[in-house]
């Protein structure tokens, strides 16, 4: 489903990423874990076809979302309008089903800075999963959120990937959320990084 031969990566002439094969099955959930500033998001950027200045190879399915640290909505749109303007396919009530899905059906007329961070973070979700992603790529999703609305999504994270079955890549700090999300578990490290099994 993904394939991922990355021979190298560098900055300025710096090294960061060394030489690092992965494959992710659909269905299959790979957690990346790792200190901060090792390389894990320029992983995830070069894997998600975001950073293309590196040395090797990427295959990933064209059908593709990201749920980046941050939300990034469309804030001078509708919460209903970050779903149908990205997907164009998606009917305003498939959108509707997603949102109700996700627990914010009742805030489709809203828009993104009327919502607290939690539903923020919701719709990223819904934006995320109503184009049924063949490949998904998760960044620190749950990252700032208080212990009882992470555990909220973790558990909605869990039965969206149980039902849509994407392959998908998790970039996390969290050990627990890597045991709870993945399938298999790698760390980030050494100079220049690569994959450790974990």
């Amino acid at each position: 489903m993904m394939h991922a031969n990355i021979e190298g990566k560098a900055y300025n002439g710096s090294p960061v990423l060394g030489a690092i094969s992965l494959e992710i099955a659909a269905g299959e959930t790979v957690a990346i874990l790792g200190p901060s500033g090792i390389g894990k998001s320029t992983l995830l950027r070069i894997v998600a076809g975001i950073d293309g200045d590196f040395r090797g190879t990427v295959q990933r399915p064209d059908r593709m979302a990201i749920v980046f640290q941050e939300p990034t909505l469309l804030p001078w749109r509708s919460v209903l309008q970050n779903l149908t303007l990205l997907h164009p396919d998606c009917s305003a009530e498939t959108a509707r089903a997603m949102l109700d899905r996700v627990g914010i059906g009742d805030k489709a007329g809203l828009f993104p800075g009327q919502l607290s961070l939690g539903q923020q973070r919701r719709l990223a979700l819904a934006r995320a999963f109503v184009g049924d992603p063949e490949f998904l790529v998760m960044d620190e999703p749950f990252v700032s959120l208080d212990a009882g609305t992470a555990d909220t999504m973790l558990a909605l994270t869990e039965t969206l990937i149980a039902e849509k079955r994407p392959a998908m890549l998790f970039v996390t700090h969290s050990r627990a959320e890597a045991d709870r999300l993945a399938t298999r578990v790698f760390t980030l490290g050494g100079t220049p990084a690569t994959l450790l099994n974990d």
